[in-house]
């Protein structure tokens, strides 16, 4: 085939499903890709209702509210202000960061969201997942408890100014 010449003829009754004879007398075949299922700790129902909340309460407060799930590091909080700066408009979002495995939380807002949710009710956010965490079910504390603490920042925050 380097020089550009076929090496065996092919007949197009051989050909399986999905595969063609080109006019050059090459075989083209089309097979079909099957992405892999992400992993994740969370089912369907879970990921919905998390999206649910975080939806809720970014549209009843005018806020911009993200979670993230996953490591942190040595320095939680300049990691979790680090995610925060990436945000599209940081001064008006709240940052939602659980490190399951270092068993940290934290909280960033920014300048406009702050005026809005002070450092008491985050912390109240906080202690709310803390007990749920503790139920014992990793998984459904996290999504009971963040979506409790959605609910909780979402009405500590009020609603969107007009």
């Amino acid at each position: 085939m380097a020089t550009g010449e076929l090496t065996k003829r092919v007949d197009e009754s051989e050909l399986g499903y999905g595969e063609a004879l080109t006019s050059s007398g090459r075989v083209s075949a089309a097979k079909m890709y099957e992405p892999e299922a992400p992993t994740s700790p969370f089912n369907t129902r879970q990921l919905s209702r998390l999206d649910e909340a975080l939806t809720f309460a970014s549209r009843e407060t005018g806020l911009d509210f993200s979670l993230y799930l996953g490591e942190l590091g040595a320095d939680s909080r300049v990691a979790a202000e680090k995610l925060h700066a990436t945000m599209a408009d940081p001064a008006n979002s709240v940052l939602i960061a659980v490190s399951p495995g270092e068993k940290l939380i934290e909280i960033v807002t920014g300048k406009t969201a702050f005026v809005r949710l002070p450092d008491r009710g985050a912390k109240l956010a906080v202690a709310s997942m803390v007990a749920s965490f503790k139920e014992g079910d990793l998984v459904r504390g996290l999504v009971s408890g963040l979506v409790n603490a959605l609910r909780m920042l979402s009405d500590q925050a009020g609603p969107a100014p007009r």
